[in-house]
């Protein structure tokens, strides 16, 4: 079951912010390796996912080498509802890979759940991707070009899967090195890939590392006493007593194994960081190029203050995604801070749809206002995004509901223009409200007596980064990767041209069990 669930439409009074289905902005993936012999790798993959948990709630897997051959167990689900400790205690090794999908390629599907597993001419491999790859289609062609009989499933010829995401062609064609060793197929292949890419793989004895050459995603490097650890955030290492070493830099390939780390420049860096990680979607606790993400959002927030003043009683996050930001706005404005919305923290990708009754009753399945801090008081709302504006304006109308006297919105992004084709699910362009809609005319829509939001300069000042140095294609259109033609972009790119009769033939989905 994906984690989108379904999306109300409608009149707009069945809105979003009602239903934890309709999500904002989200993330690929988290993932998470580790090399320690003599560690419980699998309970430190468990913990480290966990920590990660935000970057992806569809699926969770866990891949496993104990010197002589790979487990993988994964599963539709959280990571606390894919594994237990008869599962975990299953999973002896001495290196592990770990991944928390959401899907951005390939539909959220048991068969596109990762870490992906390919037998190879001398073992086999395990990959987890963070990410979105643009050439999936030249992919796709690559991988039909591999030598094997299109007649006989032969499963070490031809590593062709029934998976539909870009992760399982990046496996299939470094599985496939008859004449070579991974590590040196490894090079060859990653200079083929175009778009955003955090890979952790392995064999039965090596764990390997590699991210993209602008850098989008975050991918750190930490220490163990007897081991090593990569992560997409440094929080996962805080999660397990490991040490932040760095980050993997862009265009690197990291490779670990009993003689220690090697480092390969695969491609020449030409940074490129997401601006929207220090916006939304990386862990406040997070540190990304030298910069605390909740530093950055309390910024943000001070200078929305300067942008944006307005008269008011109260400050109010959207929890807990706007929390740091409103804490800088109440900050800078001198303006009171406090809590407006009560979350409920137990909705999880495992809740029922409301009927149509129900929804039209007003069932808040995410947020309740407190009326006693909102009757009468004109309410300032901090929120990271606005994206088709229904969130919003259910919120806008619950405290309406609660007795707000004014309802000013504030966004700490600029207005998203623009979709994301480099690992996160933004809505379609045509369903993006600020495509359509000035800021005013936003207002209106949401019911809001005002809106505002950042500037693009005021962000990235924020990030304390380079603006050279940070792809914001979601507000500007300007995409540091190129972009092939529109039909060859989209999540479902894979499943139609599987379908495709011109296609060889579809193998099982293989997982050890």
């Amino acid at each position: 079951m994906s984690s989108q669930g379904s999306r109300p439409g409608g009149d707009g009074r069945l809105t979003a912010a009602l239903d934890p289905h309709d999500q904002g902005p989200q993330d690929a993936c988290g993932v998470f390796g580790v090399w320690a012999p003599g560690e419980d790798v699998s309970k430190l993959t468990y913990f480290g996912l966990y920590a990660l948990q935000h970057r992806g709630q569809e699926s969770a897997g866990i891949a496993v080498s104990n010197g002589r051959q790979i487990l993988v167990y994964k599963d539709m689900g959280l990571v606390s509802q894919v594994f237990d400790e008869t599962t975990l205690a299953s999973l002896k090794g001495h290196l592990a890979v770990g991944h928390a999908r959401y899907s951005t390629t390939g539909a959220s599907t048991w068969q596109n759940a990762q870490p992906t597993f390919r037998p190879t001419a001398d073992g086999s491999i395990a990959l987890g991707h963070n990410g979105n790859l643009i050439n999936t289609h030249e992919l796709r062609e690559m991988v039909d070009a591999l030598p094997g009989p299109d007649d006989e499933l032969d499963l070490h010829t031809r590593p062709v899967e029934v998976s539909t995401n870009d992760t399982g062609l990046v496996t299939a064609l470094l599985a496939h090195h008859p004449d070579t060793s991974l590590e040196q197929r490894a090079l060859e292949v990653l200079p083929l890939l175009r778009g955003a890419f955090c890979f952790v793989w392995m064999n039965e004895n090596t764990l390997y590392a590699a991210r993209d050459p602008q850098g989008i995603r975050p991918l750190v490097l930490g220490r163990l006493d007897r081991g090593w650890v990569v992560a997409s955030e440094d929080a996962a290492l805080a999660t397990i007593g490991a040490s932040v070493v760095r980050e993997v830099e862009p265009g690197e390939m990291i490779v670990i194994d009993e003689n220690g780390l090697r480092s390969h420049r695969f491609a020449e860096p030409d940074r490129k960081g997401c601006v929207f990680e220090y916006v939304y979607l990386a862990r406040p606790d997070a540190t990304i190029s030298g910069r605390s993400v909740h530093e950055s959002r309390v910024e943000m927030g001070r200078q929305l203050a300067r942008e944006f003043p307005v008269e008011a009683d109260l400050v109010i996050p959207v929890p807990e995604s706007g929390t740091p930001a409103a804490a800088g706005y109440a900050e800078e404005s001198g303006i009171p801070f406090g809590q407006g919305f009560v979350k409920n923290a137990y909705v999880g990708r495992t809740f029922i749809q409301p009927s149509q009754t129900l929804r039209q009753l007003g069932i808040r399945l995410k947020l309740n206002a407190l009326d006693h801090m909102i009757r009468g008081k004109r309410i300032v709302v901090v929120d990271d995004s606005i994206v088709r504006g229904n969130t919003q304006r259910a919120q806008v109308r619950m405290l309406r509901e609660a007795g707000a006297a004014e309802v000013h919105v504030r966004i700490s992004s600029p207005p998203v223009k623009w979709p994301c084709f480099y690992g996160i699910d933004f809505a379609t362009r045509a369903e993006l409200i600020a495509n359509g809609l000035s800021p005013e005319e936003i207002a209106a829509s949401i019911g809001a007596d005002s809106l505002g939001y950042i500037s693009l300069e005021g962000m990235v000042d924020s990030t304390k980064q380079a603006a050279s140095q940070l792809c914001q294609a979601c507000f500007t259109g300007e995409y540091p990767v190129e972009l092939p033609d529109e039909s060859l972009l989209g999540k479902h790119l894979l499943e139609t041209s599987i379908a495709s009769p011109t296609h060889g033939k579809a193998l099982p989905v293989l997982n050890n069990p």
